[in-house]
């Protein structure tokens, strides 16, 4: 034994010296990138939801069994590389005690013989091949040559991924020759439980140079693999849980990023740009977590198959987003992890990849690519592995639009509009309260809403954040309203801060203009702190998520509630009570920032469900899964000229269920999929009684009686 022992040291050593060759070129690129020093704070202040996220998602696979069949399958091959170590184990035991005795029948201390782990040992790696099986059968029906875009793996490296299902199979097939064998010779460590072994040793014969090769096969197979591994896409298998460890916390997907120049928050009043990093202009601007996100990345195509923009034509795959950076850094790491005099050395086209802009039209990546994001999440709440796309997205968004001046011109205007309106639309702050004058001046139930003036009156409960689609846009102004009695109706004391309130400056952070954005925000928190504001109930998810998620980032913290969580709330309560039964079919959409944004999916079907008459049916997509509007990251305010409109193919999903209406809970949505439903109303493809609803409205409407009022339905 003692050649074979020579054989397996020798060859572990020089496999992990050059995995560690590699693990420190990886952990030296990561570190060359920007600070992150808000990851290390999650984790520190987050230790209980990490510990949570390490146990759900990493060991429990809670992403990937959503996806029951590969998740499965996925499950039962990630255990095998837990419970199998126990086989190494035992197999670097017999390599090294049979060079010492001679007897290579080592088994582990304490547990070693328990027929329980032996079961446990073959049970996982009979079930890993049955996933090997899985995954084969499932790249097969998948393949990109098969379904074009379709696919999901469309774009990936297909090549490796065969590679290591190859690879495990070899693990796999070598520890059953090994165990076979070593039943055979009678140094197995179990008497009973490993079933497959057993059954493997019955058609061996029995053989000491058997066992010797099968174990050094075995070993071999598995140092192979550890080189492979480090080098290629399924480094996840080490960096995932890392990447877990270092995603945002929150229960949704969390505030944008503030804008960082070597880990600290930028201020711009002091910023230079010729000295300070604004978001992303090369790799070399990217954080060691947006490398990790590279390293992580599986290539398994769920955020490509869930994306809005990828399944209407356009060319944003966010899968596709990462590998490209992730090639592109590796293209150009030997010049990034230079010296400044071995840089003068490098071939001229390694220089010349490093002086490949980022973004542009000969760039990394394609500028219709950034733009075609709505910034919906799905891509996030879909990644097994927590890789942050919005982040990477947003981060480049910053660079071109402060630095480098590069946007859709259409949306230069919405800037303009925020900086001298404080609103998208360039209105005069005075129309923010004609919808106050319309309530009041009704001939039936004329209602009167409170204006803060200065500071909040002790006797109101929440301010009543109505936005600007909420109050300059005609159909979402419907659902003001409509909010604005339910909270009379329940004796709610509210009051609105009328042509004091500008926009919360999502528009602008979503589109890149990160200093309208600073300068929006820091103006509300002081107008909301000077008011003595505390509780806010906000109409639209992207007001609703900026002020609860993001202006804590700039000292404005408040407790935030979206409209329809509170009028559940009320309901529940027995303060509002549908009683005019509407007999109606009714599909929901779900607002992406209030849906996956912030995870609230129950609260607005919770109303409908109290509603009398209503009959729902969900479309195919909704809730985690739901499909976006196409209005979100500023697109809005965007024309959309490269394939199918997202809005179109929203409302061609919600056709699909019959309805007489459809309902939402955003005003982004309403006009968005109003727009939609009215072109398909202009070609005959819809009837021509369907409309689009807030929630709230429906509400009122069985709460009263009547239908709510409403104005002019223009955009």
């Amino acid at each position: 034994m003692l050649w074979v022992a020579i054989i397996g040291l020798v060859a572990t050593g020089v496999a992990l010296a050059l995995a560690g060759r590699r693990v420190a070129f990886l952990y030296r690129l990561a570190t060359s990138g920007q600070p992150a020093p808000e990851r290390l704070r999650y984790a520190r202040e987050n230790v209980g939801a990490e510990i949570k996220a390490q146990v759900v998602e990493v060991f429990g696979q809670k992403k990937l069994l959503k996806w029951t069949p590969s998740g499965t399958a996925h499950f039962f091959v990630m255990w095998a590389f837990f419970i199998l170590a126990t086989v190494y184990l035992e197999a670097y035991g017999a390599l090294i005690q049979g060079a010492i005795t001679g007897e290579p029948d080592f088994h582990i201390p304490l547990i070693g013989t328990w027929p329980v782990l032996g079961f446990l040992q073959d049970f996982i790696a009979v079930a890993a091949l049955a996933g090997l099986v899985a995954f084969a059968a499932i790249r097969v029906k998948n393949s990109p040559k098969r379904l074009g875009r379709g696919s999901r793996f469309s774009g990936s490296h297909l090549g490796g991924a065969w590679l290591v299902l190859f690879m495990i199979f070899n693990v796999i097939w070598t520890l059953f020759l090994f165990r076979g064998a070593s039943i055979n010779t009678g140094n197995f460590p179990y008497e009973s439980g490993a079933f497959a072994s057993e059954l493997t040793a019955r058609i061996l014969p029995t053989s000491t140079l058997l066992e010797e090769i099968g174990l050094l096969l075995h070993i071999g197979v598995m140092l192979v693999f550890l080189v492979i591994v480090v080098n290629s896409k399924h480094l996840h298998i080490f960096t995932a849980p890392l990447n877990v460890l270092f995603s945002r916390r929150p229960d949704g997907l969390g505030p944008v990023p503030e804008m960082r120049s070597n880990g600290k928050v930028l201020d711009f009043e002091e910023a230079d740009p010729d000295t300070d990093v604004f978001g992303r202009g090369k790799i070399g601007d990217t954080t060691w977590k947006g490398f990790l996100d590279f390293y992580t990345c599986t290539e398994c195509g769920r955020c490509q198959s869930q994306c809005p923009a990828w399944n209407t034509g356009k060319p944003l795959s966010p899968k596709m987003l990462i590998l490209d950076q992730r090639d592109h850094a590796f293209q150009v790491a030997p010049y990034l992890l230079a010296g400044d005099a071995e840089k003068d050395s490098h071939p001229q086209d390694v220089l010349a990849l490093l002086e490949k802009p980022l973004v542009g039209e000969e760039g990394v990546i394609h500028p219709d690519v950034l733009w075609s994001c709505t910034n919906c999440g799905a891509c996030v709440e879909q990644c097994p592995v927590d890789i942050d796309h919005i982040d990477h997205i947003l981060d480049m968004r910053r660079y071109q639009v402060m630095i480098e001046s590069s946007f859709p011109s259409e949306a230069g205007v919405m800037l303009k509009n925020l900086e001298n309106k404080g609103n998208p639309w360039g209105l005069p702050e005075g129309k923010r309260a004609e919808w106050i004058e319309e309530l009041a001046s009704r001939e039936v139930d004329p209602i009167e809403v409170q204006m803060v003036d200065e500071k909040m009156p002790g006797d109101v409960e929440y301010l009543f954040w109505v936005g600007c689609a909420g109050a300059l846009e005609d159909r979402a102004r419907k659902t003001t309203k409509a909010v604005a009695e339910l909270l009379h109706i329940a004796g709610v004391r509210f009051a609105v801060l009328g042509p004091m309130e500008a926009c919360t400056g999502d528009p602008a952070r979503r589109l890149g203009m990160e200093f309208v954005f600073d300068m929006l925000a820091r103006q509300n928190i002081e107008t909301l702190n000077e008011a003595g504001v505390t509780k806010i109930v906000a109409t639209c998810p992207h007001c609703f998520n900026t002020l609860a998620n993001e202006y804590p980032q700039l000292g404005g913290h408040f407790e935030v509630v979206h409209h329809t969580q509170l009028l559940a709330h009320l309901v529940e309560q027995g303060r509002l009570t549908p009683v005019t039964p509407i007999e109606e079919k009714i599909t929901y959409h779900d607002p992406c920032f209030l849906g996956r944004h912030n995870k609230v999916y129950a609260q607005p079907r919770d109303i409908m469900a109290t509603v009398p008459g209503v009959r729902t049916q969900e479309m195919h997509r909704c809730k985690e899964r739901g499909f976006c509007c196409g209005a979100g990251g500023a697109r809005m305010w965007m024309e959309e000229r490269i394939g199918k409109r997202i809005n179109t193919e929203r409302v061609d999903e919600a056709l699909t269920t019959d309805p007489d209406t459809v309902s939402t809970a955003c005003p982004f949505c309403l006009v968005m999929l109003g727009d939609a439903i009215n072109e398909k109303k202009n070609t005959g493809q819809a009837k021509e009684t369907l409309e689009v609803v807030d929630v709230a409205q429906l509400l009122i409407k069985s709460v009263k009686g009547e239908p709510v009022a409403s104005g002019p339905a223009g955009r």
